[in-house]
Order: structure tokens, then C-alpha cells, then sequence
């Protein structure tokens, strides 16, 4: 039987809502494939009374039948219940179960809402009679009901902040995020894959921490041969899994991919006018909508520059498969065995590691902060760029922390299977960085170099000269 693994606050908000002598509301929110039923049943599986799931695309009169065939499949009783001929009807239904079936335990109730946004279609009524469902019944008793779905900013928009008679009812949210390089690799210890830490973040470059994905890793095989066979080979679930995965999620997804396409070919982040210009998305309010939508459902992160005003905020894909998909899967034609230690070949593959490795770094920053030590010191993460002129020089630095202690860290990040060696041009060139960040920002604060590498740093007269402290891919690795 599969393991439940990490979440433990999430685990922690569900078992006091399981404790709470109150009616309570739950809604889980996270991607496609991330773990949000696998949880749910984990953890609920003894207590749960009704459970159904919206399917994708499907007339109302199919979902009334699926909510009619779970019922009286739950209910086990010898008279049928008919199929309703709507929400309301199937609620006012689902309320005459529920009542017998209370009277029998004295344990908590839970009922389980799968998929919302496929069962709430519009013009179904379905959230009208869910309002009923529970401001008129649900909320006396001791119950918990869950709400659980992949379309995070449907689920935001339309129920946690919902205006209607579901306002302000959720009691308790968890966010459901993939797993961290920690999580993933006592996942993976939990199938009985072994693996080293480098080989892991390698897997974790291509396809994130998907649990769903990372059940499709072989024994017996590398990394590069699972990327392989999960990425490239014909029925590899990787290889057209970014087609459905945006359609899936939200209405209307040329918009989102667009903008996913747009942020992919610039790594370093893109302003909302770039992604208009760049992704040829039409301005206006859909865009706005468009970003906040792919912000909540984890494909994009912000990020704020440092001292940069608000519009300046710069947009960044940290989906790794998405990035994954788009640089090697999509363009590449051939397939076969070989595939990924062929394209291990190119320079393409050490500027995706390079940047891959820097997002998993910025994912990090709870691990990152834990190793320098600086968890109890309050600190804002932001980027830093200056563009280069004809007489003055440029410089790009992808991760600062400005703490309030009179600190600023500034972040070197790079990727390499062996122990990395600053040379006499390379500690020039952190030397003009530093200076250039001193100068244009005209600090007074302490700043201190740090290195984030897979392996450590080659001691040597230049690393003891400007780099303050070293970690390595054994720090992101660490529990907070």
C-alpha cells in the first residue's frame, strides 16, 4: 500500500477539523496530479459517508446519474434512489441519506466533493444547491465536508471567495504543493528507489515533484534512462502530458499557454507588457485574469526586483515539466533509448540544468535560509539587474535576500557534477557583480557572497577571497 508522505500540516489542518465539535468546510486547492485525493482518502478514509467525482466535460444529466449510482452505492439500501433531475433535488437527497446514516454513528461524517469545478458546471445549479446543502443543514451537524479541486483559481474565485451563499464559510484551507526534494526523495525511498541526491534533483529538473509523475520512475534504471523512457519514449506519460494539462485546468487555455511559451523562452522573467508583446496575449483585464490564474494554480511565481517599483514585477515559470516539455520534448522528433544522453550532448541541456537548478534553489529558500542560519531574522527575497551601456557594465543577479539584520545576500548559483572551481576571470567578474550592485544601489548594508552549487567549491585563493559561505545540494535536501 502507498505511503502517505510529508504533509504534515496539511495533515494536521484535517484531523482538527475531523476534532472540531463545529460543522466545518475544507477546501483543498493544488494542481493536477499533485496528491489532493490521495490525501484526502489517507487520511478520511474511515469516516467518509458520501464521495463523488466531476468528471471532465460531462452533460449534467451524466453527473445526476454518476451522484445517483455513488449514492445508493453508499447507502446499500434495498429501495433505489432515483436520479434526481437536479442539484438541488440530488442535495435535498443526499440530506435524507445522511440523516439516517448519522443517527446510526456517533463518529464525525465526511463527505467529499472531488474535481468541484467539473461538477459545478455553469447554468448547473450546482453551487446553488451545495449553498442550500449546507446553510440549511450541513452547518447544524457534525460533519466535515471537503471541496477539493485542480482549477485553483476557479476554486478561489467561485468558492473561497464566493459572494453568494457560500460567503466566508470555508473553515479551513490548505494549499496542496508538490513535493519538495525532501519529500521526494523519502517518496521514492517509499518505492524502494534508491537513488543519489544528485540523480534525484536531475529527475526532479524534468518533471518537478508530481507524485503522480514520480510513480512512473523505474528500478533498475538511472535517471537518464527514466527521463528517457517516462519523457520521450512512446507511451510515456510525460510525453504529451503538457498538451491536457492546461485545458484541463482552465477554460479557454490558448491564453495560459501562450503566456507558459512566452515565460519559457526567457528564463529570467518577463514584466505583464513583455508577456503581452512577447506571447501575443491580447491587454486588458483577461491577462490580468490569466496571470493571477496560473499565479494560484503554482505554473508562475512573481517576483518583485529589489527597489523596483511594483509594475516592474517580473513573472517566472517554475513548472518544471512545463519548461522541460517545451525546451526538449515538444522540438524533439525522434525517439528511442538514447534520446536524453544525446541530447546530454548540447549546449542547450547546461543552460536548462543552469537555470532549472537556480529555480529549484529559489523554491528552496526555507532549506537555503535554515543553512546560513538566518530562519529568526525577518529577509526579502528579490532579483537585481542592471542593464550594461557602452561605458558602463551590466550585471544580473537572480537571487538576493535583504535582511534586517544590515545583510544582503547575494546568490551564485550553478550546476555541476563535480566540484566547482572559480577562476581568475570568473572572480573578476563576481567582484564587478558585487561592486555594480554596491554602487547602483548605493547600500550600506554588509554583503556577503554565497554559493549555491551540487557539490561544493574547489578551495582555492580566489573562492576564500570573495565567497562568504558554500552550499550545496545536501542543504536543499534538509527538513524546515
Amino acid at each position: 500500500m502507498e505511503q502517505l508522505i510529508g504533509r504534515k500540516e496539511e495533515i494536521a489542518v484535517l484531523k482538527k477539523a475531523l476534532a472540531s465539535t463545529n460543522a466545518e468546510m475544507v477546501s483543498v486547492i493544488g494542481r493536477r496530479r499533485v496528491g489532493k485525493t490521495f490525501l484526502i482518502n489517507q487520511i478520511y478514509e474511515k469516516h467518509i459517508a458520501f464521495s463523488i467525482s466531476g468528471t471532465q466535460s460531462t452533460p449534467l444529466k451524466e453527473q445526476l446519474g454518476n451522484f445517483a449510482y455513488l449514492l445508493n452505492e453508499y447507502a446499500n439500501t434495498k429501495i433505489a434512489y432515483k436520479t434526481p433531475t437536479s442539484w438541488q433535488e440530488a442535495f435535498q437527497m443526499l440530506i435524507t441519506y445522511l440523516k439516517e446514516k448519522t443517527t446510526k454513528s456517533k463518529k464525525k461524517t465526511v463527505v467529499f466533493f472531488d474535481e468541484l469545478p467539473w461538477l459545478a458546471t455553469p447554468r448547473s445549479g450546482f453551487l446553488r444547491g451545495f449553498s442550500f446543502f449546507w446553510n440549511n443543514w450541513a452547518v447544524k451537524q457534525n460533519i466535515v465536508i471537503v471541496i477539493c479541486g485542480s482549477a485553483a483559481s476557479w476554486m478561489i474565485q467561485k468558492v473561497v471567495h464566493h459572494r453568494g451563499g457560500l460567503y466566508n464559510r470555508i473553515t479551513q484551507r490548505i494549499f496542496l504543493e508538490p513535493f519538495n526534494l525532501s519529500e521526494t526523495e523519502q517518496y521514492l525511498k517509499s518505492r524502494n528507489l534508491h537513488f543519489e541526491k544528485y540523480h534525484i534533483v536531475q529527475l526532479y529538473m524534468a518533471m518537478g515533484g508530481i507524485p503522480h509523475y514520480l510513480k512512473e520512475i523505474t528500478k533498475g534504471k538511472s535517471a537518464t534512462e527514466n527521463i528517457n523512457q517516462i519523457c520521450f519514449s512512446k507511451g510515456g506519460l510525460l510525453r504529451d502530458e503538457f498538451l491536457n494539462l492546461y485545458p484541463s485546468l482552465f477554460a479557454n487555455a490558448d491564453n495560459h499557454i501562450a503566456v507558459i511559451r512566452a515565460l519559457a523562452n526567457k528564463k529570467q522573467g518577463l514584466t505583464r507588457q513583455q508577456i503581452i508583446e512577447n506571447g501575443k496575449v491580447p491587454e486588458g483585464g483577461s491577462i490580468q485574469r490569466v496571470l493571477q490564474e496560473l499565479e494560484q494554480s503554482g505554473f508562475i511565481a512573481v517576483y518583485s526586483p529589489y527597489k523596483k517599483k511594483k509594475k516592474e514585477k517580473l513573472y517566472r515559470l517554475i513548472d518544471e515539466y512545463s519548461l522541460f516539455y517545451l525546451q526538449f520534448i515538444e522540438s524533439n522528433e525522434f525517439e528511442g533509448a538514447d534520446t536524453w544522453n544525446l541530447l546530454g550532448q548540447t549546449p542547450a541541456i547546461k543552460a536548462w540544468s543552469g537555470y532549472a537548478y537556480e529555480s529549484i534553489c529559489i523554491k528552496h529558500l526555507s532549506q537555503i535560509k535554515k543553512a546560513l542560519g538566518i530562519t529568526g531574522i525577518q529577509s526579502v527575497s528579490s532579483s537585481f539587474f542592471k542593464k550594461g551601456t557602452k561605458t558602463e557594465k551590466g550585471t544580473q543577479i537572480d537571487l538576493l535576500l535583504d535582511r534586517n539584520d544590515q545583510v544582503i545576500n547575494l546568490f551564485e548559483i550553478k550546476f555541476s557534477n563535480q566540484l566547482f572551481s572559480i577562476s581568475k576571470a570568473y572572480f573578476e567578474n563576481l567582484s564587478d557583480k558585487v561592486n555594480i550592485f554596491k554602487m547602483t544601489t548605493k547600500t550600506r548594508k554588509q554583503i556577503f557572497l554565497v554559493f549555491i552549487t551540487t557539490f561544493g567549491l574547489t578551495e582555492n585563493q580566489y573562492s576564500s577571497g570573495i565567497v562568504s559561505r558554500s552550499l550545496t545540494l545536501e542543504d536543499l535536501f534538509k527538513e524546515v
